[in-house]
């Protein structure tokens, strides 16, 4: 009975657990339609048996944990692909996070009647909108049943995620545990998951480096989207959902293909668990799990993005892509990848692959130097990608704003054209050249929309504070003015902070270059109104009002970055352009490094009662505005502070603060909430008030804002 009811005989697969369609097999074509429909719906009912009888099991059985069983048809042209009712699963407590005793049926076929659909409803069997339509509007469905099942399921896939953050936070280098090293572990771990032979079937364009990984990654998916292929895209972190991490032909994975994917790898590892092989570790898993939907997807191209350093990384799995790439290199994550410049490019040409050509974007010397060597001893060729000239490109706007952009997109221009080329699609789009020209600089207008069009939220990213927005009529764009608006970039290295500085300082002069430095959200944020050309929103600038424009910073890091280096690189880079911040806000992150929640989720205590970190960012800010360390009559804690500042804090300039007793030019906010409110309640409360607040400093702390700001 644990085995499940199957269909036996040459024209069936007999095999147990979720479906999967690249294994189901098909009968033949001829047996027709109809013998097809037939066979169908007689599995559906042998189904529904096992569903009852498994149910009884169940409910007789104290040890049984929950379970979730998929009966799926998938009409294609005349044959039926099949993935058979198995239980494989669902006897091992353990292993199980379901919420629900649901089965899932994703098609109904033409020979299963109304009075069949009877009862697979009270068999309480899961239904997707086709199946939903054939039954009518019944009670069943008005009543949400269907949303409440993904919601629980995506609910406790998030759970078994954050089971998976065996460390508290990113200093704590404790091991996995087992004896396999990590690569020969992931290498296992396919083998599980029946993907170790077929991970060669994706065409992949592997990207690892310092800055720039995931604006590199997400320009190659929009330009080959462009061309036309199916894309599939894999980056980290994610800043709102973990689905962000994995899209398909540029879109976030849906709920429904990443619960059915996620419980198909999460049983069948979970079934091989043992002291020497434990469960991956969240970014392992999620890997695997973007290479499963990937080659179940049958994505035309697979562009990866390496998680940390490169040679030791996850992704280094990949045995043969068809093109690598390195992105600017810098000093992060020094205490894994080492404290020269050298040794972070070692790890990053790790990548390489024999007879897999290598792009770089321009690099220092010593940086250079590292992968020049690991190119040649591997006899492949290193080319270096030369970054578009927005001159040449005049009235190109890239898709994601910054100047450092136009380096990441031609690192993307290179690796494209070179996949193109190597899978033999260069030549079937050059051929569509009127004027035949092939020069090496030439850039297919596919490209360029691609290049355009391309988004990647957190980065270089503009949000207009959709209650204070509207002035005036909303069908005029003159009348918009902006005056809570949130610059978002989640720098957190030097190079990539100097980076961010330079951007928000061009971004806030006015409204003459605001077309080009800015763009929309990839995130829909509610009630948010995109106008003016291309969905950029138009600034007002401050010629012909009483509008007084403010830049206020709002900063946290995490605790192995070193903040000595990072403030002063702000501040200074932003003062060379001319922009002074009016004011420094530090708080804490809402969203905690060993937790993974929905998109939907807001912890109900974001209060911070240790904000010791905040304070000492607080001190090096003043230290940098006054020249000195701020004096103080006493050692101040949390419970001697006001939890807000009082909202004129706002209205004076660093130019006007006095280094007394007291924090003058900063505050530190007990949690984000409060002071997305608080910066709300400040520009309502004064009409000529315009806040620009650059946030930075980290990716969470961006994804944390957004969450904020959608809501």
């Amino acid at each position: 009975m644990t085995k499940g009811v199957h269909r036996k005989g040459k024209n069936w697969t007999n095999r147990t657990g979720p479906y999967n369609d690249r294994t189901g097999q098909c009968l033949p074509s001829a047996f027709g339609r109809q013998k097809a429909e037939e066979q169908a719906a007689r599995l559906a009912c042998s189904a529904i048996e096992s569903a009852s009888l498994l149910s009884l099991f169940l409910s007789i059985n104290d040890n049984a944990s929950q379970v979730l069983c998929s009966v799926m048809f998938v009409h294609t042209k005349s044959q039926l692909k099949c993935g058979l009712f198995g239980t494989s699963h669902s006897c091992r407590k353990k292993n199980l996070f379901f919420s629900n005793n649901i089965c899932h049926l994703s098609h109904v076929p033409a020979a299963v009647d109304s009075s069949v659909l009877k009862v697979l409803r009270s068999c309480n069997i899961k239904m997707s909108s086709p199946v939903i339509d054939k039954a009518g509007t019944d009670e069943i469905f008005k009543n949400g049943m269907q949303d409440s099942y993904i919601s629980s399921s995506y609910e406790a896939a998030m759970e078994a995620l954050s089971s998976l953050i065996t460390r508290q936070n990113r200093k704590d280098r404790s091991p996995v545990g087992g004896k396999y090293e990590k690569l020969e572990r992931m290498s296992i771990y396919l083998e599980i998951l029946g993907l170790e032979e077929r991970i060669s079937e994706l065409k992949i364009i592997h990207v690892a480096g310092t800055k720039g990984k995931g604006s590199t990654c997400t320009f190659c998916e929009a330009i080959l989207r462009e061309c036309g292929f199916r894309t599939g895209l894999f980056t980290s972190p994610h800043l709102i959902e973990v689905r962000e991490r994995i899209r398909l032909n540029g879109l976030d994975i849906s709920v429904d293909k990443f619960l059915l994917h996620f419980w198909d790898c999460w049983n069948l590892l979970k079934e091989r668990v043992s002291d020497d092989l434990p469960m991956p570790p969240l970014f392992q898993f999620l890997t695997l799990l973007a290479f499963k939907v990937f080659i179940s997807e049958e994505v035309d191209v697979a562009i990866i993005e390496v998680g940390l350093g490169g040679k030791r990384d996850s992704t280094n799995v990949i045995k043969a892509p068809v093109v690598c790439g390195i992105t600017s290199l810098g000093m992060d994550h020094m205490e894994t990848l080492g404290h020269t410049l050298g040794e972070i490019a070692s790890h990053k040409a790790g990548i390489f692959k024999p007879g897999v050509p290598a792009f770089t974007a321009p690099q220092l010397s010593e940086a250079m130097d590292v992968l020049q060597e690991t190119a040649s001893n591997l006899m492949i060729p290193l080319d270096i990608a030369v970054p578009l000239d927005h001159k040449r490109w005049e009235g190109l706007k890239l898709g994601l704003s910054g100047d450092h952009q136009f380096v990441n997109a031609g690192l993307a221009v290179s690796l494209c054209k070179c996949w193109l080329q190597k899978t033999g699609n260069w030549a079937d789009l050059i051929g569509k050249k009127e004027d035949g020209k092939t020069d090496e600089l030439y850039i297919p207008e596919t490209f360029l929309r691609g290049l355009s069009t391309a988004r990647l939220s957190g980065r270089a990213q503009v949000v207009h504070d959709a209650p204070v927005m509207l002035d005036g009529s909303m069908n005029s764009s003159r009348n918009i003015m902006a005056k809570l608006v949130f610059y978002l970039d989640g720098a957190h290295s030097p190079e990539s902070m100097e980076a961010c500085a330079k951007w928000f300082s061009s971004a806030t002069k006015g409204s003459k270059t605001s077309a080009y430095l800015t763009s929309p959200s990839s995130v829909e944020v509610k009630h948010m109104k995109l106008v003016g050309r291309n969905g950029f929103i138009p600034q007002e600038t401050d010629s012909g009002s009483n509008m007084v424009s403010k830049q206020i910073l709002l900063f946290n890091c995490m605790e192995v970055r070193d903040p000595h280096i990072l403030l002063p690189r702000l501040v200074n880079t932003c003062a060379s352009s001319g922009t002074h911040f009016s004011k420094a806000l530090f708080v804490p992150n809402m969203s905690t490094y060993n937790k993974v929640t929905s998109g939907v989720t807001i912890p109900s205590n974001v209060s911070s009662k240790d904000l010791k970190w905040q304070f000492s960012l607080q001190r090096i800010w003043e230290k940098i505005i006054h020249g000195k360390d701020p004096m103080f009559e006493k050692s101040y804690e949390v419970d001697d502070l006001e939890l807000l500042p009082p909202r004129d804090f706002l209205y004076e300039d660093t130019t006007h603060c006095v280094p007394d007793k007291h924090f003058s030019c900063s505050a530190v906010m007990p949690s984000l909430p409060l002071t997305i409110k608080w910066l709300r309640d400040c520009v309502k409360e004064n009409p000529s008030l315009r806040l620009q607040v650059l946030v930075t400093g980290s990716l969470h702390l961006v994804g944390d804002v957004l969450k904020l700001l959608r809501r």
